[in-house]
């Protein structure tokens, strides 16, 4: 029987439930309490606290299905395997069970749930070098179950090691690959090298060092494992296929587009159907979890997606209206079972795509007559160029020497290149500025953005006090230097509310309140007064602050055990975040 994505996630979750896992909620793309990411980009993502020492409320087992969003491979997607939206299963030990026990549950799995041939998988482990050493251990777990020598890899620390950033928690892994019979592309042909014999199948991360801002390693308080399986490459090996849009998770969408576009997904459509299927697919998850079109952070990235994806379609028929909307109604259709909260916010998904679809119709138009003055008056077209018109116009690069009618192949190659380089070097000063901007957050475990951490529960509850119970959260952002939180409210606010806001959360920490940590179900909490506004991230144990009688909240932690330790805070401006939402910026003041 062909097993499908949904039959994979069940027997997942289902295995590791067996096993005393707990299941963890699938929650938004949006990362809540940690600027040091815009998107939730790994099924780990959520718990990166835990591995530094936060203690989980269900315990130290636990599995999930997570949905993830990544853009590093962005320039990648159109071949048979990359994505930037995905399903990711995991399961994860927070200081209790080791190697041999996962390297177990993962050969179990994968040769009894899945009935995979033994013959079918090889593995890589760390090779080892200068800051850690080489994983035999694991080695001899694979040999003990039956994979034998020639089918062990050691690989460097490129292939073998994850990090969750350039700092924090990091350690060596085990990888699982299957042999999809191909030929194999030479002599020392391995798993890794992506020619299409050896695919990646699942991965198990040793989580037991800490990386320091100087590049040493030590120690975490309990070493941790940290595993992912994505669920689209998985099903389609599974499924004897080697495209992940061949599989069910796509085939109503790819129908959809060769209907509306009257083209086959063969020959040179495919990697146009491919790009436009992921681009509005991820899109249409971040829309729903959130996310607006627009010029920064977040919003930047899917208008990004978006245009690309505006752009494929009319490389394929310039004469198609509303595709955006027509192809999103089929997503939300195919995963709506899983994901309800696609249906429920429909109308917005389809009216936010509309309306970024006439925004770029009108961007095309301020922009294409540009570009033809610009070649006309410009006898060399450089890629510096190509860069400036899309980052000035929106202007994707193929459309630019479309337009500019330069369509020699070599030519083309000589100007992309030189985009890459322009590119690379703007990434390199949006990092440099982005790790000011993005620096901290909660997987960092830093001092002061506990203190900014705690000191949000302290004004959210101000807020509530001095402009009513109508006041909710509704986000947040904290970084070293200022916490950022958004809160429901239909009105800006005066300078008097500011003030007496202020001088509330700062009587609270010149009275030095307790924090006290309690574990409790979640109807227990709501009970007991908690104030819970995310249910859907949530599982079946939360965990609730108390700041003496002032404020009780449900939250992941961590915070400072006394309000003293803050120190004064001041509000640096107030501003709206979208219909019926209020912005406020906070931070350590500086008397």
């Amino acid at each position: 029987m062909m097993i499908k994505a949904v039959d994979l996630k069940k027997r997942y979750l289902d295995f590791f439930i067996k096993k005393e896992h707990k299941l963890l909620p699938n929650v938004s793309l949006l990362p809540e309490n940690d600027s040091s990411a815009l998107f939730i980009n790994s099924g780990m993502h959520p718990l990166v606290s835990y591995f530094l020492g936060e203690s989980h409320p269900l315990g130290k087992r636990l599995v999930s299905n997570q949905r993830c969003l990544r853009t590093q491979d962005i320039e990648s997607i159109g071949d048979t395997s990359h994505l930037t939206f995905f399903e990711m299963l995991g399961n994860w030990s927070l200081g209790d069970y080791w190697k041999r026990q996962v390297i177990g549950f993962s050969f179990e799995f994968l040769t009894k749930q899945l009935d995979i041939d033994i013959n079918k998988i090889s593995v890589s482990c760390f090779a080892g070098d200068s800051n850690a050493p080489k994983d035999e251990e694991s080695a001899k777990i694979w040999e003990s179950l039956g994979i034998p020598k020639s089918r062990i890899y050691f690989l460097p620390k490129k292939d073998n090691w994850w990090a969750v950033g350039e700092n924090g928690p990091c350690g060596p892994d085990t990888e699982m690959f299957y042999d999809t019979g191909k030929k194999a592309c030479g002599v020392n042909c391995r798993p890794g090298d992506n020619c299409g014999k050896y695919l990646e199948i699942w991965n198990n991360v040793f989580m037991e060092f800490n990386r320091l801002p100087d590049g040493k390693l030590e120690n975490l308080k309990h070493r941790n494992i940290d595993t992912g399986m994505g669920v689209e490459r998985t099903v389609a090996i599974l499924q004897g296929k080697d495209d992940v849009y061949q599989t069910e998770l796509f085939v109503g969408l790819l129908d959809k587009i060769e209907t509306i576009f009257g083209k086959k997904y063969e020959g040179e459509n495919q990697k146009l159907i491919r790009i436009l299927a992921d681009h509005l697919r991820a899109a249409t998850f971040a829309i729903a979890d959130g996310v607006t079109p627009g010029n920064v952070e977040q919003g930047y990235v899917i208008r990004r997606l978006l245009r690309k994806a505006i752009f494929t379609s009319q490389k394929m028929d310039k004469d198609q209206q509303n595709v955006l909307s027509k192809l999103a109604q089929q997503i939300i259709k195919d995963y709506q079972d899983q994901y309800p909260h696609l249906a429920k916010d429909k109308q917005n998904i389809l009216t936010v795509l509309a309306d970024e679809e006439a925004k770029f119709a009108k961007t095309l138009k301020q922009g294409i007559p540009k570009i033809e003055k610009f070649v006309k008056e410009n006898k060399k077209v450089t890629g510096l160029d190509l860069f400036n018109f899309r980052q000035t116009y929106g202007i994707p690069q193929d459309l630019f020497l479309e337009i500019a009618g330069i369509n020699d192949p070599k030519d083309q190659s000589k100007l992309k290149k030189e985009f890459e380089t322009a590119f690379g070097k703007h990434q390199q000063k949006s990092r440099a500025s982005l790790g000011k901007k993005f620096a901290g957050g909660l997987a960092d475990h830093s001092q002061d953005v506990v203190k900014l951490h705690t000191a949000a529960h302290l004004l959210h509850q101000a807020l509530r006090e001095v402009l009513g119970k109508e006041v909710n959260q509704a986000g947040s952002n904290i970084t070293p230097e200022r916490l950022r939180f958004d809160f429901t409210y239909p009105e800006k606010l005066t300078e008097d509310q500011l003030k007496a806001v202020e001088n509330l959360i700062n009587q609270q920490i010149s009275k030095d309140l307790a924090v006290k940590m309690e574990i409790m179900s979640l109807e227990d909490a709501q009970k007991a007064g908690a104030l819970a506004f995310f249910i859907d991230k949530y599982g079946q144990k939360v965990k609730v602050y108390s700041i003496g009688n002032f404020s009780k909240e449900v939250c992941g932690g961590p915070h400072v055990g006394s309000l003293a330790k803050i120190g004064e805070i001041k509000i640096i401006k107030e501003e709206s975040s979208g219909a019926g939402k209020r912005r406020i910026y906070a931070g350590f003041s500086k008397k």
